[in-house]
């Protein structure tokens, strides 16, 4: 009887011997090993990929998208967009079911619906309908044919903080008549803030929304 219980002691001692070394390993000392050489290796995405602004402030992350909408008016319940801006790809879903809206990064997620769904088929209309509206000016209509697929729909994740150079380019008079600013100098600045794709093949252009307006918000304040 004595031997049993001093067996059944030895083993749990061992057992919680053994779960306080792991626990410590595991979950103490690897966690900080990892972040440690991660921090030195690469400081900025062991951070998050923080993007900071002309005054070295952190806006955001280069990973994460964000809106650029008007306040919310009286009886309103979705914001409109603030044109003077480069417009991210909707974060919505384009749809009810999606998890992630404007942005909120705790969880993600698309409509998953399929390509010959009627409301998404809706949705994509009603969304090519306003970007149309949004980005004509006088003497330069946008043609529905010219709005590409990243303009009316939203990214598996709901999260991409990129939009395709075409759609950059869409935007570009747009946002030029709203700042007061030539539209060649527009036009430079996508181009300069337009990425290829990563070692030459994979992935495609793409242009940082953020980053992209944070350089409008410096050339607007130099303009005026």
């Amino acid at each position: 009887m004595n031997n049993s219980v001093g067996n059944t002691g030895r083993v749990l001692w061992a057992g919680l011997r053994a779960l306080l070394v792991l626990t410590l390993v595991c979950g103490v000392l690897y966690p900080l090993a990892v972040t440690g050489v991660a921090r030195l290796a690469f400081p900025g995405k062991a951070d998050g990929s923080p993007i900071r602004d002309g005054d070295g402030r952190v806006v955001g992350s280069e990973l994460i998208g964000q809106t650029y909408d008007l306040p919310l008016k009286d009886g309103q319940k979705t914001p409109e967009p603030d044109l003077r801006w480069f417009q991210p790809r909707p974060s919505n879903g384009l749809g009810t079911n999606s998890v992630n809206t404007q942005y909120e990064i705790i969880l993600s997620g698309a409509t998953n619906r399929s390509g010959d769904n009627a409301d998404l088929i809706t949705w994509v209309t009603d969304a090519k309908a306003a970007v149309v509206a949004d980005n004509s000016t006088a003497g330069h209509p946008v043609k529905p044919s010219d709005v590409p697929a990243d303009a009316v729909t939203s990214s598996g994740s709901g999260l991409d903080p990129h939009i395709s150079p075409e759609y950059a380019e869409l935007q570009v008079r747009r946002v030029a008549e709203r700042n007061h600013l030539p539209v060649d100098r527009v036009e430079k600045l996508v181009a300069g803030h337009t990425e290829d794709r990563l070692l030459g093949f994979v992935g495609e252009p793409r242009v940082n929304v953020l980053k992209l307006n944070i350089a409008l918000r410096s050339l607007v304040a130099a303009a005026g």
